[in-house]
């Protein structure tokens, strides 16, 4: 199909949300800006998703939906990376929404500066009942220009500290740049940080804007995150590797403020590893778990967080005792009640989680 070149490459994977991704095609068609593409790519869906999508293609030229073998959503993205056109490049994930300015205001950013990279604010909207009523976090760092990569490099600790480095979809990216470095999502749980990395490791300008534009869905029973996860410990172990290496290729190793913030996050999703053990949905016995649990807080590394993190709430300090004293039994304990609230108060868990 001929294109036009548009401004932004819009990219969303689709599998069975038939529920919500009309409402993320609609808040895309409602852009202040017109000049995208939209590239839907249909996993494998088993609802109405594909079905819905197509209706939206016929009367809008801008949309076009490809219709795949399951494969999950990084081959979904990379189908539609390889069919983009745009000078930008926009992710987006089919069961969130976006503010109808974000494209405008993002591209004009982007040419304003001559930026390889635009990061945005978000908002983390947490719903805890059937009525629509939710709780809306914004994640946000000040308005930012980094003029050479050094300055990008030493304030990223801020950045990634806010939850803004991890996910794609709050970024603009410049088209050419995935290009040049060849970069595709790998086929993994926890796909687009690995993707994200990748494009920040050498990156020189980077905008940062604290207006918040995309609304990211969270703790549907549905959800991803809502799960029990086998290899949530292994892919934190493999993350935090990630980190390490960022910060070491970027020579800030010792830089106090960057790996305070490395090593507290590592600490941090500890405590979820220790969650997600406990999930009732996990098949170990409880010795197995204990035994599991103590295996993740006596090694180097747990040693090493606990004693460089500095939580910014009381909750938090008190939430890395069970990992400071090496107490695998109170860290059970303390597992089972955060599983327990995740699962039974989902607007207290998302009120304290926004707290830490």
């Amino acid at each position: 199909m001929a294109r036009r070149n548009p401004k932004v490459s819009v990219i969303m994977p689709v599998y069975n949300v038939d529920r919500y991704v009309g409402r993320a095609i609609e808040s895309l068609q409602n852009q202040t800006m017109r000049d995208f593409e939209l590239l839907i790519v249909d996993d494998g869906s088993t609802d109405r998703s594909g079905d819905i999508a197509d209706r939206f293609a016929e009367r809008d030229i801008r949309i076009d939906v490809f219709h795949t073998p399951n494969s999950g959503a990084p081959a979904a993205r990379n189908y539609a990376l390889d069919c983009a056109q745009g000078t930008y490049v926009q992710f987006f994930d089919a069961d969130d929404w976006a503010e109808p300015t974000m494209l405008a205001d993002l591209v004009a950013i982007a040419e304003r500066d001559n930026a390889e990279l635009v990061i945005s604010g978000f908002y983390i909207d947490t719903y805890y009942g059937d009525d629509g009523r939710h709780l809306s976090e914004k994640k946000y760092q000040p308005t930012k220009t980094y003029d050479t990569q050094e300055d990008f490099r030493c304030g990223a600790w801020k950045l990634f500290d806010e939850n803004l480095l991890y996910t794609p979809w709050n970024k603009l990216f410049l088209r050419s740049r995935i290009e040049d470095l060849n970069l595709r999502f790998r086929p993994t749980f926890w796909d687009d940080f690995p993707f994200v990395l990748d494009y920040i490791t050498d990156v020189e300008r980077v905008s940062n804007t604290e207006q918040c534009y995309y609304h990211f869905i969270r703790q549907r029973s549905e959800s991803e995150t809502a799960r029990w996860r086998p290899d949530m410990y292994k892919k934190r172990e493999e993350e935090h590797g990630w980190m390490l290496d960022l910060y070491q290729h970027w020579g800030l190793q010792g830089d106090a403020a960057s790996m305070e913030m490395v090593q507290r996050r590592y600490a941090e999703r500890l405590i979820g590893c220790i969650e997600n053990v406990c999930n009732p949905r996990c098949t170990l016995s409880r010795n197995e778990k204990l035994e599991e649990i103590s295996r993740m807080i006596s090694t180097e590394r747990a040693r090493v967080a606990v004693s460089v993190a500095h939580p910014h709430s009381r909750m938090m300090r008190m939430m890395l005792e069970p990992i400071r004293s090496c107490n695998a039994l109170l860290a059970y304990e303390e597992g089972r009640f955060i599983s327990f609230v995740k699962r039974h108060n989902t607007k207290m868990f998302a009120t304290l989680k926004a707290r830490r």
